[in-house]
């Protein structure tokens, strides 16, 4: 059974789990600005006493900061799913069967942009 399938279980037997998630996710966005904000100056000082080593600290933070957020946001509305059956991961044609091409692929992907809101009426 595919992780994917196990949250969607959890999440819709429990949905107070996948509220959980939805508001932790909120709760990091806004505190991330917050944190941002209020520590702008102490951040700033501390990475240019080092710009290579603290900045790229700082920029692994971000990048970690906005995986969770993205990360909690999946868990919490995978409770919407209509369909259980469905599968997890969807993708568009050109990463499935198109070419090497770059116009291929990019002219699959906009067909699959078209129909997008066709599938989730």
């Amino acid at each position: 059974m595919a992780v994917c399938s196990k949250i969607k279980g959890v999440t819709r037997k429990h949905e107070w789990v996948s509220n959980l998630f939805s508001l932790m996710a909120v709760v990091m966005l806004f505190g991330t600005i917050w944190a941002g904000v209020e520590y702008q100056r102490p951040l700033l000082s501390w990475m240019s006493q080092n710009v290579i080593l603290h900045g790229g600290s700082v920029i692994a933070a971000i990048v970690l900061d906005v995986f969770l957020i993205i990360l909690f946001l999946n868990i919490g509305s995978s409770r919407f799913s209509e369909d259980p059956g469905a599968s997890c991961f969807g993708t568009f044609r050109g990463r499935r069967r198109g070419g090497a091409s770059l116009g291929s692929a990019f002219f699959s992907w906009l067909h699959h942009m078209e129909n997008v809101n066709k599938k989730h009426r």
